[in-house]
């Protein structure tokens, strides 16, 4: 595929994959203390019910059967749930001790998780813009804060790069999907890329390559079209700048035509 040229598309099955430099010690020391779901009943659950000025213990981890890779962590009566990742990064094995703010930032670290998890599910299908993944999250009830994490994880991670899908969606849609530069214009700042990046990308697309796309299909439809000569300029004209063609390259296209159709210089074969 031509997205994997310019662009990293995750796969499922690597979302599993531990932060940074993950020591398996540390991995085998919190699954010893996990325990089997439903071994463990808790009074509270939720953060808010902590108490706040306390030493919290870790008394079990329990690990839940949906949704995949998240625990429950219990504080004696107590409890919350994280995502694997978070509670490997943060070692929380049983006879662990944390305060409340400590948890408070593990929360948050988890809810970054979940954000980042949403996205590579996303992103899995086909690449994807910054707008499209910040709409996406924003669309599952994730934060403003949230979302700013996530997408610049993905960016320094090379899942989000939005100059390349630029440069890459331009390229296919002119040349692959018979479209002019002006629909794709119309395109790319739909899916959030600003305004820099779209010219640019533009820019890598020569009046060649979009000349040719315009000629095949122009042609397609010239010889499609019944009727006087000005009536196949009339509406292959009008079917080219629907696709997003330039006036300059729909005119340079109708000449030509006009020319294989025998019809003499002298005629008008500008756009209208």
């Amino acid at each position: 595929m031509f997205w994997q040229e310019r662009l990293r598309t995750p796969d499922r099955k690597g979302f599993r994959q531990l932060e940074g430099s993950r020591q398996v010690e540390g991995s085998r020391q919190v699954q010893d203390s996990v325990q089997v779901e439903d071994s463990v009943q808790v009074k509270e659950s939720g953060l808010s019910a902590f108490p706040e000025d306390a030493e919290l213990v870790i008394t079990s981890v329990q690990v839940l059967k949906r949704p995949k890779h998240r625990y429950r962590i219990f504080f004696g009566a107590y409890a919350f749930e994280v995502h694997e990742d978070v509670m490997i990064k943060y070692r929380m094995i049983k006879g662990a001790v944390f305060t409340k703010a400590e948890l408070e930032e593990i929360v948050s670290a988890d809810e970054r998780q979940q954000g980042y998890a949403d996205a590579l599910t996303y992103l899995s299908r086909k690449p994807r813009t910054a707008y499209e993944i910040s709409m996406r999250l924003k669309e599952k009830g994730w934060g403003e804060e949230t979302i700013n994490d996530v997408i610049g994880r993905l960016q320094a991670e090379g899942y989000l790069d939005d100059a390349a899908y630029a440069q890459e969606w331009a390229a296919q849609r002119v040349k692959l999907r018979g479209k002019g530069k002006l629909w794709v214009r119309h395109e790319l700042r739909q899916k959030g890329v600003s305004k820099p990046l779209i010219e640019d990308a533009l820019g890598e697309v020569s009046e060649d390559d979009e000349f040719a796309s315009a000629m095949l299909l122009g042609a397609k439809k010239w010889r499609g079209t019944s009727g006087e000569p000005l009536d196949k300029k009339r509406k292959t004209g009008a079917f080219l700048q629907r696709r997003g063609f330039s006036g300059k390259i729909v005119s340079k296209v109708l000449r030509e035509l006009g020319r294989e159709d025998g019809m003499s210089a002298e005629d008008e074969w500008d756009a209208e």
